[in-house]
């Protein structure tokens, strides 16, 4: 029996990073397959400001419609969202974007825990988490919430980060399922069901 069917197919994949992890992503959005079906949500600790140059130059590396998350949007196949600057990304079982602007988790909003625990309750068994460089343990909460929901968490290899702490720390601190390059991460986001 294939390993595939004792669990459910990935819907969705929450990308969380902070320093260096923009770098990543520049490699990783222009090396996926656009076949891919499912929702691809990144949460970066951003500067809190009206610029779009981030977005504009994440949306010319990716194959697949890439845009800004607004409120109330609706989650779609298909597509990758990027979190807005300044508020915390959730997500509802209706299958909307909720932002909020509450108070600072790890110093951050948004915070990558904010929006894997909440993709972790709506996604459960069918959700991947991915950690990337930065340098605060945001996302460590995170990751256990969706290893306790079923899904799968993966984190970058702390050798290969800018800043290898938060990868790290959550290796530490958390069960992480797979460690990887960035070639091991585009190789694993494509074999994605």
């Amino acid at each position: 029996m294939e390993e595939n069917r004792l669990t459910p197919p990935c819907r969705a994949v929450v990308v969380g990073g902070s320093s260096g992890s923009i770098e990543v992503l520049l490699h990783l959005l222009p090396a996926l397959a656009p076949r891919v079906p499912l929702v691809m949500i990144i949460v970066l600790h951003r500067k809190n400001s009206s610029d779009s140059t981030l977005l504009d130059i994440l949306a010319l590396k990716s194959a697949l419609p890439l845009r800004e998350v607004e409120d109330k949007d609706p989650i779609q196949p298909g597509n990758i969202y990027l979190a807005p600057a300044d508020y915390h990304l959730l997500l509802e079982k209706q299958q909307l974007f909720s932002l909020d602007d509450s108070e600072k988790v790890n110093f951050s909003r948004p915070s990558l825990d904010v929006t894997f625990e909440s993709a972790a309750e709506v996604y459960g068994p069918a959700l991947v988490g991915i950690l990337l460089s930065g340098a605060n343990s945001d996302g460590t909460n995170g990751l256990t919430a969706i290893k306790k929901a079923g899904g799968v968490t993966v984190a970058q290899l702390p050798e290969t980060a800018q800043a290898g702490y938060m990868p790290q720390y959550a290796i530490l601190h958390t069960v992480v399922d797979h460690i990887l390059d960035v070639a091991g991460l585009i190789r694993f986001l494509n074999s994605l069901e």
